[in-house]
């Protein structure tokens, strides 16, 4: 009866080490670990983490523009458009000569959506280029269910080609840089604060020049 009970006692304790040595090692094997840098990157509505959105000035993007680069970005367009001067409509407009027309009529009939008929104005190049950068935004009910160009150079590159088919609006002038001017206002502040705190200097030097004048 003894060497049963032992026996038990000794199975009972050998499961106990079994399990708690399991423990162990699972903690050991699963065991969490902190990013190294907290949170995650937020995609913007384009699909791309940062947005479609450009610190370059549209007009400086045009100016350094490739007509040959923007033909080939063309080609996404090209299953839906024609481009060529009297091309008949497809699922979209004929876009020959877009540039600079009226938003949303003309096109030779083409049934345009009521969302784009409504829109007003004119294809400017800021038109043109917020419309390419998402369809939706621009129009929302637009028939038009290409979701956009995330890329600004994209845009700007398809931009001056389109304009080169017959339209050719003369493109904006490029900004100036304002890099030189900024950079030169901070190096002025630095080179005034010495000459003041000098002058500051002489005056505090100056001032007791008076009472060993009355002695």
């Amino acid at each position: 009866m003894d060497n049963r009970n032992n026996t038990i006692a000794g199975w009972v304790l050998f499961a106990g080490i079994c399990a708690l040595g399991l423990s162990i090692g699972s903690g050991m094997v699963f065991a969490g670990h902190n990013p190294e840098k907290p949170g995650f990157p937020i995609e913007d509505a384009d699909g791309g983490a940062g947005g479609g959105a450009s610190a370059v000035p549209l007009p400086n993007l045009l100016a350094a523009a490739d007509v040959a680069k923007g033909e080939a970005v063309f080609a996404k367009c090209a299953a839906c458009h024609t481009i060529n001067a009297g091309g008949a409509n497809g699922i979209g407009p004929n876009l020959y000569a877009v540039v600079g027309d009226e938003i949303g009529h003309g096109r030779g009939g083409f049934a345009f959506s009521d969302a784009l008929k409504s829109h007003g104005g004119t294809w400017t190049f800021e038109n043109m280029d917020a419309w390419l950068a998402s369809p939706r935004k621009f129009a929302n009910g637009t028939k038009m269910s290409f979701a956009g160009l995330s890329s600004p150079e994209d845009r700007a590159n398809l931009i001056v080609y389109l304009n080169s088919q017959g339209s050719n609006v003369p493109l904006p002038a490029a900004e100036a840089a304002p890099a030189a001017d900024a950079a030169a206002a901070p190096a002025e502040g630095a080179a005034a604060a010495p000459a003041e705190a000098a002058k500051g200097a002489e005056g505090a030097a100056a001032a007791p020049a008076p009472a060993e004048a009355k002695k």
